[in-house]
């Protein structure tokens, strides 16, 4: 759940984005109130996610503005259903409907894609992972759409873990110092992940005990080697996969036996569905006959 003011506060910095200097077309068109009803219709089959942050822009613009659900978050719909209804004056709804869908489209896509990854993944004890390769000022959001999606949130920040990846590795003259130096300087009780690409570096990892192991950019056959080494000599350390994971691949990676399997793609590179917001006048007391 997120937090309302943080909902208020990203929809506020989108409006001032979009209406620094007002919406010059609709204020020389429409010079009086105008009550109307907006759909949000779903152009492709797709997961909802980011109804909360469109529903906040509208409702800064216009506090008596009124949404009807036809959805639910983490919903999946088909192509052509109605989302959502919003009712108000039509000036508002067309200051908002930019920012709104941007949002929306932004969020369910991101939902959608997770969706379409935990389905390829069903019936094994994978579990699918989000990253931080987020959009700056927008995790949050982006990591409760992966949620909904149906996937799990790795790190939130670089304090929720103790994960030595390459550069530390290198830095640090090899994964049993990195691994040392962590352990010398914890001061409670933080999980301790490291990277590996390598069956001889997992050996290492496993020699020190860490929690989780991360196959990082291996070949199927030497992820199942190092499932079965970890699995034998370290039963209760957990792990996961990164690095070049596809759906058409993903299913055959869970097959493997790890225990989360990490897709950057699913907040950098997912695609924006398809929505739109059709606007159609009301009949004068329209909106009251609608409640």
């Amino acid at each position: 759940m997120i937090e309302p003011f943080l909902l208020r506060e990203l929809a506020q910095r989108a409006l001032t984005e979009d209406l620094i200097y007002g919406d010059r077309t609709t204020e020389a068109l429409f010079s009086h109130p105008l009550s109307a009803v907006g759909n949000v219709i779903a152009k492709e089959a797709l997961t909802v996610a980011g109804l909360g942050l469109f529903q906040a822009v509208f409702h800064l613009l216009d506090p008596a503005v009124r949404f009807e659900g036809a959805a639910g978050e983490g919903e999946a719909v088909k192509k052509g259903r109605a989302i959502l209804r919003i009712f108000g004056d039509a000036r508002v709804l067309l200051k908002g409907e930019r920012t709104a869908l941007n949002f929306l489209q932004r969020l369910s896509g991101i939902a959608t894609l997770t969706r379409r990854f935990v389905d390829q993944v069903r019936g094994s004890s994978a579990r699918i992972v989000d990253t931080r390769k987020t959009t700056p000022g927008l995790r949050a959001l982006e990591k409760e759409a992966v949620r909904l999606g149906g996937g799990i949130n790795h790190r939130f920040h670089l304090g929720d873990l103790i994960l030595i990846k390459d550069n530390h590795i290198a830095l640090a003259g090899g994964i049993t110092p990195a691994i040392k130096n962590a352990r010398a300087a914890l001061s409670h009780s933080l999980k301790v992940e490291v990277e590996v690409t390598r069956l001889s570096e997992a050996e290492e990892a496993i020699q020190h005990g860490v929690e989780i192991i991360m196959l990082d950019n291996m070949e199927l056959k030497e992820i199942k080697q190092a499932v079965r080494l970890i699995r034998k000599k370290a039963p209760l350390t957990q792990i996961e996969v990164s690095g070049g994971v596809r759906l058409e691949n993903v299913a055959a990676i869970a097959k493997c036996g790890v225990d989360f399997i990490s897709v950057g793609a699913l907040t950098h590179s997912a695609p924006a569905v398809d929505l739109s917001l059709e606007v159609t006048p009301l009949p004068k007391g329209g909106m009251k006959e609608d409640r």
